[in-house]
């Protein structure tokens, strides 16, 4: 079938350079592409237009969704305590349903009958682009150039660059394959590949070295409402990008937010990479400070399984299904306790918790306390003890006679 207009998803990097010449070449179309301004920076924004529309673009759209992805996707990772693998805290992944969406939002608008994408074949993000737009717009077809050019490598692929006088920023010194948004930065290829090689000193962009932060700690506070931050050193932020960005700034300087990685990908195959989080890393945290106070045992537990699933649901793509709505409405409900505030104390690299304090708290000094209170008699510990005990004793009996 004949594909006659085709959205792509644009960042200006190489891959998706070169993607638009490469469709009118070979399937005679029209192009349309769709960036995003998700927090990546100004350098990568900067002139993307006039270059989408210089290497073949017919309509190009380029939009803020600063504020739709903090306050409806991150917000929810918070929410949520979703961390993969218990170190990876999301970045890419979240980020790929949302851009997916406005994809698609912008191909019926203009009338595309085909969308595109520059993942390769062997990553998690084309399936996280893909079965967005099985949710969306299934009847529209998917082009994937990596799954059927022969280009099988950066330097071939700067190489059509060169041929089609495509402007590309890359080249075969900058080794190193970059996502950037307002929540992180990843950082994958180079020495990295081998998982024996210790973290290049130089790939680090958001964070200072531990070494190199204050020799003073310094302390922040983070406000929440309801599951939802809203405060930063007891100043309101009517703006969650706002917040984000001062809490980047604030981790940043102190170091924090790195991690090394070697990850599962959903594809099968495991890589290694190096995140950056700062901001991200602090919320987080103050969460789990926060939700210790006022969830009670069981809840908090369940939660905790639940934490899991939803990070695992995440960062396979599956952002678009009732599964992930429906664990939405668990940890929206469970969130409705969690107002307060925590002050975390911030010391080259390392983090931790100063104060927590919510009028939900659940947290009793009359009978946490090791002096003798009224609301908590000790003698009945002993039923308690022999009550749930009692399988472990009879099992004993029955070994023994």
């Amino acid at each position: 079938m004949k594909v006659k207009k085709v959205a792509l998803a644009y960042s200006g990097g190489l891959d998706t350079s070169i993607i638009i010449p490469w469709l009118k070449e070979n399937y005679q179309c029209e192009v349309v592409a769709v960036c995003g301004d998700i927090g990546q920076g100004g350098e990568e924004l900067t002139g993307l237009e006039q270059k989408a529309r210089k290497t073949g673009a017919s309509e190009v759209f380029v939009e803020d969704m600063r504020e739709e992805f903090v306050s409806e996707y991150l917000w929810r990772l918070v929410r949520a305590g979703a961390v993969y693998e218990h170190k990876y805290l999301l970045g890419t992944s979240v980020a790929r349903p949302l851009l997916a969406k406005r994809q698609v939002e912008v191909a019926l608008k203009t009338g595309c009958d085909a969308l595109a994408h520059g993942c390769t074949g062997k990553g998690n993000d084309q399936v996280r682009f893909e079965l967005t737009y099985k949710a969306l717009a299934p009847h529209l077809r998917v082009i994937a150039p990596w799954r059927e050019w022969d280009i099988k490598s950066r330097e071939d692929a700067l190489e059509y660059a060169a041929s089609r006088n495509v402007p590309v920023s890359a080249s075969t010194a900058k080794i190193y394959s970059r996502d950037r948004n307002i929540w992180h930065i990843s950082h994958e290829g180079g020495a990295l590949e081998d998982p024996a090689n210790a973290a290049p000193d130089d790939i680090w962009m958001l964070t200072k070295s531990p070494r190199q932060a204050p020799d003073v700690a310094a302390e922040v506070s983070i406000g929440f409402h309801q599951g939802r931050p809203v405060s930063v050193n007891g100043e309101h932020c009517a703006s969650s990008v706002a917040l984000l960005e001062t809490l980047n700034e604030i981790g940043g300087e102190h170091g924090i937010g790195r991690i090394d990685l070697v990850e599962n990908r959903f594809v099968g195959m495991k890589s290694r990479g190096c995140y950056e989080t700062p901001g991200g890393t602090l919320l987080l945290a103050a969460y789990r400070e926060l939700e210790a106070l006022v969830l009670d045992r069981s809840l908090l537990h369940y939660k905790q399984k639940l934490s899991v699933d939803y990070a695992e649901l995440v960062y396979n793509g599956f952002w678009f299904t009732p599964l992930r709505e429906a664990l939405d409405e668990f940890f929206e409900s469970a969130a409705q306790a969690v107002t307060g505030e925590v002050k975390l104390r911030l010391y080259k690299g390392n983090l931790e918790p100063v104060s927590r304090k919510s009028p939900n708290s659940l947290y009793s000094l009359d009978i946490a306390s090791f002096t003798m209170g009224a609301g908590y008699d000790q003698k009945d510990a002993l039923g308690f003890i022999n009550l749930i005990g009692l399988p472990i004793q009879i099992r004993a009996l029955a070994r023994k006679s």
